[in-house]
């Protein structure tokens, strides 16, 4: 086997692991974006556990198409970079929805979520939903509000009395 052959085989393995190990993955539409730019998207996703990759489309199609992908076809044309969130489903498109309103060269092509094809618009939504510890903090929020309410008019009732 050619030695060539051998490095793409690797190359599908460890794509196929990052898609299998992160949560979300988004498709971006890089065309035209500074190196500047670029270097502070990559610091921005870094710090935000979403790991950042220009790969080739035939890789990731032929990854895609060995863990039963499908529907990426159209967004894999052109230029692509891909954002793996590794820890939160949101996270990856939130952060590349926001990075396409500073750095208007970008834009989202599609998604990948549990081994099922996104496209733009799914993507977008997802962007729209806020980080797991806001909704977390608004559902408290929304339980405590009885509580306090409950609480205050024990406090008003005994006032009145005392």
């Amino acid at each position: 086997m050619s030695a060539n052959l051998e490095a793409k085989k690797v190359a599908v393995d460890e794509i196929k692991k990052l898609i299998t190990d992160s949560k979300s993955v988004v498709l971006i539409d890089y065309r035209g974006i500074t190196v500047e730019q670029d270097t502070a998207l990559r610091k921005t996703l870094r710090e935000n556990n979403i790991v950042y990759k220009v790969l080739k489309n035939s890789l990731f199609k032929k990854a895609c198409e060995q863990l039963n992908i499908s529907g990426l076809d159209e967004a894999l044309n052109g230029t692509t970079a891909f954002a793996f969130g590794m820890e939160d489903e949101t996270a990856a498109p939130r952060f590349i929805k926001n990075a396409s309103k500073d750095y208007s060269v970008i834009s989202i092509k599609a998604g990948v979520m549990n081994s099922k094809a996104l496209s733009k618009g799914d993507v977008e939504k997802m962007a729209a939903i806020p980080a797991k510890e806001q909704l977390v903090a608004q559902l408290l929020y929304v339980l405590n509000a009885p509580v306090a309410s409950l609480a205050r008019a024990f406090k008003a009732i005994a006032d009145k009395q005392g």
